[in-house]
């Protein structure tokens, strides 16, 4: 890859076709000092101040939500650094640059969903690549990895990520990337991020992209364990609201070419995410920390409910000593995660229709990581566009069922789960 990506149609490349008259802060005030400031700061703090800053123009505290489609120049040829909102904004460069300063990679760029994300990340790929993905990887993500494999020649091996033995023996000479979702979805497995990112680097010009989703950067760092690309669905725990749809791609430290082609990339395909809906997700960074904190703190008091019922047959939650992998995830993870799914241990769909019907604070519905608990059904929700074969394939079942859980009262939740699991 060369040393960098030029592209003349987007803002911040060296290679921009405008001369740059940005707006000035200037004054005595402490916080014009506070930039220089963010990169050693802790979490909490990042996830504050992150790419925003007072507004030059009039000092306000928040930033503007930038709405213009369109940008004045100042003279020929001369902008304050944006022209088209699909190339660039204000409002969505201060997003990109919070979410790449809490993974702690080199640049990000927002997309218009999780699946525009992931659409950007597979476009980097050359024709006729080969891919190695997590076997019981998203469902949306499946979808559209068989859509690349059947009208752009994309080459995929789905496998258990754990099994480093089979990840190794996958390789083939075209492997560009190896995709990992790790806890997946919805089995809540474990991939070892360095070991695998280890075997791919050995593979020339192989990117290892990891979703973070399920964790976010306040519980997992994939670039410190070796990953090139970190992509999410902004949807979910960072904004966390359930009211807006993003995604999110994020290079490597270090990686400038790299970042340089993933804006590029997002760009020429017009998946670039809309102002209004990036101010919404760094309304939601602020309060990251705070939300995944209970987040996690109810979820591991549900699972080891859940655990320990009699209707239960077993339980997919990271958190639990008896998950084959909880040492991994001690190891690589700064905590366990909001996400689990369980199995009834007589299933059918007489009781799984009575588990779902009888959840009341569990609000059946798709998606994952806002304030309010959901339950979903993956079969026949998340997971329906997968093939019946490719779900057996992946182990999942058609009894298996997955909760987001969220910041209600926790005894409110065990009430919940307690009442849908009373059978008689």
């Amino acid at each position: 890859m060369s040393e960098q990506f030029l592209d003349t149609n987007v803002p911040g490349n060296p290679a921009y076709h405008f001369t740059i008259q940005p707006p000035v802060r200037d004054g005595g005030a402490g916080w014009l000092q506070r930039p220089e400031l963010i990169p050693g700061a802790g979490t909490a703090t990042q996830c504050v101040h992150g790419g925003v800053q007072p507004d030059p123009s009039y000092g306000a505290v928040m930033p503007p939500l930038y709405l213009s489609s369109t940008f004045a120049f100042k003279d020929i040829c001369t902008n304050a650094g944006y022209d088209y909102t699909r190339s660039g904004n204000p409002t969505r460069a201060a997003l990109e640059e919070a979410i790449a300063l809490l993974e702690g990679g080199h640049g990000a760029t927002c997309t218009s969903t999780g699946m525009s994300a992931i659409l950007v990340a597979l476009n980097l790929l050359p024709h006729g690549s080969h891919l190695i993905s997590t076997v019981d990887c998203y469902g949306g993500t499946f979808r559209l990895l068989e859509h690349a494999k059947r009208f752009f020649g994309l080459e995929v091996t789905y496998l258990d990520l754990a099994d480093l033995a089979a990840v190794q023996a996958a390789f083939q000479p075209n492997t560009r990337m190896v995709w990992i979702e790790t806890p997946s979805n919805p089995l809540l497995r474990l991939t070892d991020i360095a070991a695998v990112a280890a075997l791919a680097h050995a593979q020339p010009d192989c990117l290892v992209a990891v979703d973070n989703t399920f964790l976010s950067p306040f519980l997992q760092r994939p670039f410190d364990l070796g990953a090139d690309l970190v992509i999410h669905s902004t949807t979910k725990y960072l904004n966390g609201h359930s009211d807006v749809v993003g995604g999110a791609v994020v290079a490597a430290p270090g990686r400038l070419a790299l970042t340089q082609q993933i804006q590029s990339v997002n760009n020429l395909l017009g998946t670039s995410q809309a102002p209004h809906d990036c101010f919404l997700v760094l309304r939601g960074l602020k309060t990251l920390p705070l939300r995944m904190r209970q987040h996690e703190a109810n979820a591991q008091v549900l699972a080891e409910f859940l655990a320990a019922h009699p209707a239960v047959g077993k339980v997919h939650y990271p958190g639990l000593p008896t998950h084959p992998q909880h040492a991994l995830a001690k190891r690589q993870q700064k905590g366990f995660g909001a996400m689990l799914s369980f199995e009834l241990k007589e299933g059918g769909n007489a009781r799984l229709n009575h588990v779902l019907r009888g959840l009341r604070w569990f609000t059946l519905a798709e998606s994952l990581g806002g304030v309010e608990s959901l339950v979903a059904h993956p079969a026949s929700m998340t997971h329906a566009s997968m093939t019946p074969e490719a779900r057996k394939r992946a182990g999942i079942s058609d009894d298996l069922i997955r909760l987001s859980v969220g910041l209600e009262d926790v005894q409110d939740l065990r009430e919940d789960l307690a009442r849908a699991l009373t059978f008689t």
